[in-house]
């Protein structure tokens, strides 16, 4: 039995088969993604930081983006056998931390915005979601069943 625990870091996103668990923390403003399949049993976690990597010169980590990280992490994903028609998402994060941060559009509600975009071009439905407010999260995907738990500090972990 494979019980490997991944830890999807800051700007990241990895893919799981069958057992183990994703694991992303320090979820703020950035937005966990979390997709599975369930009939190949195959998990991803995405961690995003920002929200377009149109609007950086730097792109040279594609795993930082939205747009670009979403889609190389169905690309892994299906070298497991995993189907875009089958995959589902749930997301986690989006958080406004700091009061000072613009009031008009924050990064976190920009990060939210430009993941529903992407997911909707990709034809990747939300199931559940656990975003904005002033609360940093950490999220973890179970590859067995899809699981995914979503922890808060004071609010202790929920089942998204």
């Amino acid at each position: 039995m494979n019980t490997q625990s991944i830890r999807v870091k800051i700007a990241d996103y990895a893919a799981l088969k069958e057992e183990g668990m994703l694991i992303t923390v320090g979820l703020g403003s950035c937005v966990g993604v979390a997709l599975y399949d369930s009939s190949a049993k195959v998990a991803g976690l995405a961690h995003i930081l920002l929200s377009d990597s149109s609007l950086f010169k730097n792109q040279s980590n594609p795993g930082k983006f939205a747009d670009t990280a979403l889609p190389l992490l169905l690309e892994d994903m299906a070298r497991f056998g995993a189907r875009p028609n089958r995959i589902k998402a749930k997301i986690a994060g989006g958080s406004q931390l700091f009061s000072f941060e613009n009031k008009t559009l924050s990064v976190g509600e920009k990060n939210i915005a430009s993941v529903r975009s992407v997911l909707a071009g990709l034809r990747v439905p939300i199931t559940s979601e656990d975003v904005g407010g002033s609360v940093g999260r950490t999220m973890k995907v179970m590859a067995a069943d899809g699981t995914v738990l979503v922890s808060t500090v004071g609010n202790g972990e929920r089942e998204l």
